[in-house]
């Protein structure tokens, strides 16, 4: 069973990829194309209390989401954001930053924060068809 938190972000239909120890799950409000969530699939709260082995994957799993990310998206720089005020559970925002709009999965979605801070207030909201179109998508950039 999956925590909380990743049941708020659409699991199991936002699921881009499924590690040991975390989930990469499409965000479903998109500041920018192709934001993401990885999640960790414990019930800790504190990232610190994470088990040694999720801190070892997360190199792994930073390391193919930026891979993917770069082909999908080319994105200018990559957003961790680990804001966890509504929901508990340990899990990042990944969010692609450029300038201007990217394109894909038939989406156009601007960076409206560029350069500064993301606009999370002015992100995307998906549908279930858009979701499932661009998890699709995204799962095609996975080695």
């Amino acid at each position: 069973m999956m925590n909380e938190t990743i049941v708020k972000f659409g699991y199991p239909a936002t699921l881009i990829r499924d590690y040991a120890h975390w989930l990469v799950l499409l965000r479903p409000q998109q500041p920018t194309l192709g934001s993401l969530v990885l999640a960790a699939k414990s019930e800790a709260r504190a990232f610190a209390d994470l088990p040694a082995e999720a801190f070892g994957e997360l190199a792994s799993v930073t390391r193919d989401v930026e891979t993917a990310l770069a082909a999908a998206i080319r994105y200018e720089k990559i957003n961790y954001l680990m804001l966890m005020m509504v929901d508990p559970f340990v899990h990042f925002h990944a969010l692609p930053r450029y300038e201007g709009e990217r394109e894909g999965a038939g989406l156009t979605i601007p960076d409206a924060g560029w350069p500064k801070l993301p606009a999370l207030n002015e992100a995307v909201t998906l549908d279930e068809a858009q979701v499932a179109s661009v998890s699709e998508w995204l799962k095609g950039y996975w080695a």
